[in-house]
């Protein structure tokens, strides 16, 4: 899946498509609007990818303490709220085939 094709998939679809990792389909609801499904779900992710997800969320929620407590635990500088969709980006990106 290339970058392109995934934010395709978000505008296209009501529901992400089959076989996405866990880190990816936290990625999709994500940026869909589903907060609560990607938060369930990166909750579950127990990585340093996972907790990256988890302090974005936090931010994308305006919880910015909580957020930086995750970037942390992830070994990821902490964000500003103008940084969230960059953020985004780079995760998606750092999970992508290249």
């Amino acid at each position: 899946m290339t970058f392109e094709s995934f934010l395709a998939s978000i505008q296209s679809g009501d529901k992400p498509p089959g076989g996405l990792s866990p880190e990816l389909e936290a990625l999709w609801h994500t940026k869909s609007g589903d907060w609560e499904r990607a938060h369930d779900i990166a909750q579950e992710i127990p990585s340093a990818v996972g907790s990256w997800i988890h302090g974005l969320l936090h931010a994308i929620e305006g919880d910015f303490g909580n957020s930086g407590y995750w970037f942390h635990r992830a070994k990821q500088p902490a964000i500003r709220r103008e940084e969230i969709d960059a953020e985004w980006e780079r995760i998606l990106r750092a999970l992508l085939p290249s």
